[in-house]
C-alpha cells in the first residue's frame, strides 16, 4: 500500500486554528500546539458565557424594572408588579418592561398602575 501524505489537509487545519488565534499574545497566536489549546479554552469560555449573558441581562432588566417601579410608588416592588401583571392578564416580558421603564416612563407608569389596581381588586 502506498504512503499517503496529508500535507494539504494538515496545513489547512493548522491555518484554521492559527487564524482563530490571531490577536492572541506571543506563541498563542503563532505556535500551532499552544494556539490549539488557547482556541479550545476560548471556545469553552464562549459556550459558558453565552448562557451567563442571558442570566446577567435578565438581572439587569429586573434591576431597572424595580428601580422604575419604586420611582412610581416607593411601597410598590418588582415582585408585586409582576404578580399584578399576571393577575391583570398583561403579558409583557422583562426586556420590554425594562426598555419602557428607561425610554418611555409614562407608558411604564400606565402599565404599573394597571398592575397595582389588579392587585387591589
Amino acid at each position: 500500500m502506498s504512503r499517503v501524505k496529508s500535507g494539504k489537509v494538515t496545513h489547512a487545519r493548522h491555518r484554521k486554528v492559527i487564524k482563530a488565534a490571531s490577536g492572541y499574545y506571543a506563541a498563542r497566536s503563532t505556535n500551532f500546539r499552544t494556539a490549539t489549546q488557547a482556541v479550545d479554552k476560548a471556545n469553552q469560555y464562549a459556550t459558558r458565557d453565552r448562557k451567563a449573558k442571558k442570566r446577567s441581562f435578565r438581572a439587569l432588566w429586573i434591576q431597572r424594572i424595580n428601580a422604575a417601579v419604586r420611582l412610581f410608588d416607593p411601597a410598590f416592588t418588582y415582585s408585586r408588579l409582576i404578580a399584578g401583571l399576571a393577575k391583570a392578564g398583561i403579558e409583557v416580558d422583562r426586556k420590554v418592561l425594562a426598555d419602557l421603564a428607561v425610554h418611555e416612563p409614562e407608558a411604564f407608569n400606565v402599565i404599573a398602575d394597571k398592575a397595582r389596581s389588579a392587585l387591589a381588586a
